[in-house]
């Protein structure tokens, strides 16, 4: 099974976390960094209106990212990220620490979860990136692929 990512806050960590290991080109196929919206347009067809109407961090954006780079790959699954990590940028609404991280499985499974995180910077982007991996991790381990 081989995988893709769409990253928009942790700009690269999970590729750079899934490389870390030895033989991770068995699994992983490659990223996608759209860290603005119009990476995320361009590079993985999330839709304008979505961003417009949802914005970047929501549900709706990530499940999106999470399809158009699976769609635009020829792995397996996707699991894409999209959040707030500070220090500046949030809102009442979707204060520092917001992330929604999405999962999606080319036989049609599309799943997302919001998050909210403490810490600064760093340490927002990496828990996203862990809880990314490890959302992705269990549910690939409760299918029959």
């Amino acid at each position: 099974m081989t995988m893709t990512a769409a990253e928009s806050c942790t700009g690269g960590l999970i590729a750079k976390i899934m490389t870390d290991m030895a033989g991770s080109s068995e699994v992983f196929w490659g990223g996608f960094i759209t860290y603005s919206n119009d990476s995320k347009e361009k590079l993985i067809g999330v839709p304008a209106e979505t961003l417009e109407h949802f914005g970047a961090v929501s549900d709706e954006t990530v499940r999106a990212m999470a399809e158009g780079a699976l769609k635009r790959s020829t792995a397996d699954c996707s699991l894409a990220v999209s959040g707030i990590a500070g220090p500046g940028g949030g809102t009442a609404e979707k204060p520092v620490g917001t992330v929604w991280i999405g999962v999606a499985l080319k036989k049609g499974t599309v799943l997302s979860r919001i998050y909210h995180f403490e810490g600064d910077r760093a340490a927002i982007r990496g828990e996203t990136a862990k809880q990314a991996i490890s959302m992705l991790i269990d549910l690939i381990s409760h299918i029959d692929y």
